[in-house]
């Protein structure tokens, strides 16, 4: 989840709320890489999630974090809730995931290696305080009561708020983790046709990274829980937005869209005070209830764009969010599978081709498809796995087009990081085939034996 945003100044015109997205255009040479992945934390001992506070917590882990690797702290009323330092930023999820909100690079080399050293770091200190970490997209087995509550006012609010419009947003907030990756976009037609582009092809990234086969310690039924608990958190913020695909769409388009999600707070002096489910509309004419009079700051926009949360988004930037969390490989292999097919030309074209011809019922017949079975999913006459393999070699043609050299050179390209997707591809196995093979078979229906085998 998003720390406070610093937009700018006051509202004084309309134009400025697509103005601020339309900022976020850059000439291609300028385009980077923004990795985001969260991670669950437990004591090696019980398997318990770690607290808060304590000789093995959260808090310890930041501690280690800034006094061992040089991190700088972000505090919230007094409370260590984040690090920052070279662009990247360490952050809690609402239940103690830990989250690496990775810096803007250039390659997936650099942007791999980042992920990388955080997870040596992390290790480090883990490894003196006795606890894990391990990437999976739900908690297998820790009920909602047994997770600890991370001390960030927005978290409050949204706990208050999720269960008046879903029925799983604490899951979400607590019991779930992601990978995603931020890319950018050169012009508003550019960012149409990604935006068109990422929703369509999301749940492809679904099924790939499927990795959540458990809950409350058994099988769901769903290759991606994860993915199921976003269809059931709050309809006015979630989905695949069928809008984007509509004519007309572009920045003022989505500003339309985002005026009309409910609001979660407002950011001022250090502290969230509470909007719930007020207007955003309203806010611009001064009439908020939780603050009349007042009208709005770019910074507010910026923060109210931070509490949507469809399958892709768009800030100044946008964001890639249908993937579960996962083992290392599939931390680069994100970020691999967008790159190769957004910021090559021909093979956007060649996604966009893929994708193009679906309309909203197919879109979300593949979304749901790819929650439950994961590339065995199948909707309409279409098969994940066939879409998944063209998708994977498009994106390999878009990596060997930008032809991104590595270790100096002796790498020529980047398109070994989506060896993880071949890999599913040739088996026809995501880690969450792969998990239920070990628990239906060696593990013996033991699921303690993930936390041993299968974290960082």
């Amino acid at each position: 989840m998003s720390i406070p945003q610093s937009g700018g100044g006051p509202i004084e015109r309309h134009e400025q709320l697509a103005e601020y997205l339309a900022a976020g255009c850059k000439p291609a040479e300028d385009w980077r890489i923004g990795t985001e992945h969260e991670k669950f934390g437990y004591c090696r001992d019980t398997l318990n999630p770690i607290p808060y506070e304590g000789p093995r917590s959260v808090l310890a882990v930041l501690e280690g974090l800034r006094d061992r690797f040089g991190w700088a702290p972000v505090t919230e009323a007094g409370k260590l809730i984040g690090l920052e330092k070279d662009g990247a930023n360490v952050s809690l999820e609402p239940g103690g995931q830990l989250e690496l909100s990775g810096a803007p690079l250039e390659t997936i080399h650099q942007t791999c290696d980042e992920v990388n050293t955080h997870l040596r770091e992390v290790r480090e200190i883990a490894d003196k305080i006795g606890v894990g970490f391990i990437g999976l997209g739900a908690a297998p087995i820790w009920n909602h009561e047994q997770m600890p509550v991370m001390p960030k006012g927005r978290y409050s609010l949204m706990t208050d708020y999720m269960d008046r419009v879903g029925t799983s947003g604490k899951s979400m907030m607590y019991r779930t983790c992601t990978v995603q990756v931020n890319l950018d976009f050169g012009s508003e037609s550019d960012m149409v046709k990604k935006f068109r582009t990422a929703l369509a092809l999301q749940p492809v990234a679904t099924a790939l990274f499927a990795n959540s086969p458990f809950f409350d310690g058994k099988p769901n039924g769903h290759k991606s829980w994860r993915s199921r608990v976003w269809r059931h958190l709050d309809d006015s913020r979630t989905g695949m937005l069928p809008f984007v695909f509509e004519d007309g769409m572009g920045f003022e388009r989505y500003v339309d869209y985002a005026l009309d999600v409910p609001m979660y707070f407002v950011y001022r002096d250090g502290k969230y005070i509470n909007a719930l489910g007020q207007s955003f509309r309203d806010f611009l004419k001064g009439e908020l209830p939780a603050l009349p009079g007042e009208k709005p700051t770019l910074s507010d926009w910026a923060d109210h764009l931070t509490t949507i949360f469809p399958e892709a988004r768009i800030k100044k930037f946008m964001e890639m969010r249908g993937a579960d969390g996962g083992p290392w490989r599939r931390l680069c292999a994100l970020p691999a599978f967008w790159v190769g097919l957004m910021y090559d030309g021909s093979a956007l074209d060649a996604a966009w081709d893929l994708a193009k011809g679906w309309d909203t019922e197919t879109r979300e017949g593949l979304r749901v498809a790819a929650s439950v079975d994961g590339l065995a999913g199948e909707f309409g006459g279409l098969k994940l796995m066939d879409i998944a393999r063209e998708a994977v070699s498009i994106a390999d043609s878009g990596l060997k087009a930008r032809g991104k050299e590595g270790a100096g050179g002796m790498v020529p390209d980047e398109t070994h990081f989506l060896n993880a997707l071949k890999d599913s591809i040739e088996t026809g196995q995501t880690p969450a085939d792969e998990l239920l093979e070990r628990y239906n078979g060696d593990w013996g229906g033991d699921l303690t034996r993930i936390y041993g085998e299968f974290s960082y």
